[in-house]
């Protein structure tokens, strides 16, 4: 598999620090584990931030503060984690998302559908799973908050580029772009997303209210 996008340094950086919400943590994190250039990348940041930390001075605690955190702890309600909906054969579902409970599949307009993905419920990114149809195209269109998307199969053009398996796209409302699904098969994307599509020209204004991500 070649990848040709990535995130933008700083997003990796933020990843890195452990700075990102949580969708946008699980969209980069499934890029990450498959691109050997954006691990390298993580993992020099990572050293660079232990090394920081060694210069640090170390502050004086109280001497009973951990026997405070265990006591913390012990008292917390327990809680029984759900099964997922997604299960070992869900042929949607890759492995790295199989520990996440995983909504059925909505239509959102012709050709698209997506399935939710339950979070925590921190932060105000979403994130779901995005299958087109091959031959898909989409109005031009922007975003009045920020989408990441990453590839899992299939792919996906725009004037970015071409954008196959394991590749990242960044969009915001600064971009304006049209994406259209290859022939070769349905795409199935990874997307958190912040905010709302907004379509561009007559045709869109009017179908703009009816698809929702």
């Amino acid at each position: 598999m070649t990848i040709s996008h990535h995130p933008p340094e700083d997003l990796l950086a933020d990843f890195a620090a452990g700075k990102l919400e949580e969708a946008h943590h699980l969209v980069v994190g499934v890029h990450v584990s498959g691109c050997a250039r954006c691990a390298r990348f993580v993992q020099a940041v990572e050293q660079l931030a232990g090394a920081a930390l060694e210069e640090v001075e170390p502050a004086a605690i109280a001497p009973d503060a951990f026997d405070r955190v265990m006591s913390r702890i012990h008292e917390a309600p327990k809680q029984i984690a759900a099964p997922p909906l997604a299960s070992a054969t869900d042929d949607d579902v890759p492995p790295a998302l199989r520990k996440y409970r995983i909504g059925k599949r909505r239509r959102v307009a012709p050709g698209l559908s997506l399935r939710p993905i339950e979070l925590s419920g921190s932060g105000t990114a979403r994130a779901f799973l995005l299958r087109s149809a091959p031959g898909s195209r989409m109005l031009e269109h922007t975003h009045t908050g920020t989408e990441l998307t990453l590839v899992l199969e299939g792919s996906f053009s725009h004037e970015g580029g071409r954008f196959g398996p394991g590749d990242f796209d960044y969009g915001d409302d600064e971009v304006d772009h049209r994406p259209i699904v290859g022939d070769e098969g349905v795409c199935l994307c990874l997307v958190a997303m912040t905010g709302d599509l907004r379509m561009n020209g007559f045709l869109g204004r009017l179908i703009g209210p009816f698809v929702r991500l």
